[in-house]
């Protein structure tokens, strides 16, 4: 299974009801607070986030099995436990970022 979660914009500025991810140095809002399903990324300067995944939009998609879902695909990272019980990996596909979210059952 495969179901759209989200699409990612990185942003230089502050967002209203935004977190802070300790672990990639990113500040995130939660897309289910957005009609759209928009979540923003503001990276710290020092974030060890790099590349595609920093500077580009991502789609996000929840999925019942994320190694199943990246065998042969280019990872750009993870796959990590972004907060308790979710996990999640971006993968670099026809250059478009994609993520797929894992949550424990």
């Amino acid at each position: 299974m495969r179901e759209f979660h989200h699409i990612g914009l990185p942003t230089d500025d502050e967002q209203p009801g935004e977190v802070y991810v300790s672990d990639t140095k990113v500040w995130v809002t939660s897309p289910d607070d957005h009609p759209y399903r928009v979540e923003y990324l503001r990276f710290e300067s020092d974030s060890p986030v790099s590349g595609p995944v920093r500077d580009q939009p991502h789609i996000a998609f929840k999925v019942d099995d994320l190694h199943r879902e990246i065998e042969g695909e280019e990872v750009l990272l993870g796959p990590f436990e972004a907060m308790e019980g979710l996990h999640v990996v971006f993968i670099y596909r026809d250059k478009a970022v994609v993520e797929f979210m894992q949550w424990d059952a």
